[in-house]
């Protein structure tokens, strides 16, 4: 069986800036972390190796850089390390980033793929699903543990916000994790070793059988035109009302502001 992990690198948001004047994120000597979600994804991944006897392929969309990030899961004990990296997919946003995961994993082959819940550096929760949709295969979000795996079926446990799902899902399919369904392994010092000898796979724009206008920013039709940080005073209005109403309020105050225009 072959689990593909999705990862990816993110800024430490415990360092993280921002730029009054442009109002965007200030990463210049900000360290890089893999993103927890999917350090647990690869956690997960490693124990039903050591269950099942599957191989782990990592797959990351990033800088040259991240290379050295795939390294490291190497030293944890993955199997092959591939990263996407190209100028023509610099900008892209979560529709852009699916689409380009999409094509590499099609290239690549899988039987289930894990991804974190979310990256930290955007919070959207969205490109584990929106890769499913263009796999047209099945999802579970929010995984909280995987109960059982075999050739046709994983079953998971799904964390709500007041209760949980037991639920089995036909492969291939994606699941979405979460930071706190397991502890991450350390390192060992062979692997370690190991791990300076070991390719990171590298795939390119060229590689995948992609249109050009689905990639990068012009396959982006997010905008981000400003990034602020909301200042909290003594003198902030707290209202405590019914979902209707609250709705009702917020846009009127979003009308007062001029931030809607209807």
């Amino acid at each position: 069986m072959k689990i593909v992990v999705l990862v990816k690198q993110v800024p430490d948001s415990t360092e993280i800036r921002v730029d009054k004047e442009t109002g965007t994120l200030i990463r210049a000597g900000v360290p890089s972390i893999i993103n927890p979600d999917d350090l647990a994804g690869v956690e997960a991944a490693l124990q039903l190796k050591e269950k099942h006897g599957a191989t782990v392929t990592i797959i990351s969309m990033g800088p040259p850089q991240a290379s050295d990030m795939l390294k490291e899961l190497y030293a944890r004990g993955v199997d092959e390390c591939i990263l996407i990296t190209d100028r023509a997919f610099a900008g892209a946003d979560t529709c852009a980033t699916s689409s380009t995961l999409a094509a590499a994993l099609t290239k690549t082959g899988y039987d289930l793929i894990i991804a974190g819940r979310q990256a930290i550096d955007g919070d959207t929760a969205q490109v584990g699903p929106q890769t499913a949709e263009r796999l047209n295969i099945p999802q579970v979000t929010y995984v909280d543990e995987i109960i059982d795996l075999n050739d046709k079926t994983v079953t998971v446990k799904k964390a709500l916000e007041d209760s949980e799902e037991i639920l089995e899902a036909k492969l291939p399919c994606v699941l979405t994790t979460l930071s706190g369904m397991n502890e991450p392994r350390y390192m060992n010092c062979n692997d370690i070793v190991d791990s300076f000898s070991k390719e990171v796979k590298i795939m390119t724009f060229s590689d995948l059988d992609i249109d050009a206008s689905k990639v990068g920013l012009a396959g982006s039709p997010t905008k981000v035109h400003h990034t602020f940080t909301k200042e909290v005073s003594a003198q902030t209005e707290t209202f405590t009302l019914p979902a209707d109403e609250a709705a009702k309020l917020i846009a009127t105050k979003l009308k007062e502001k001029q931030l809607i225009t209807k």
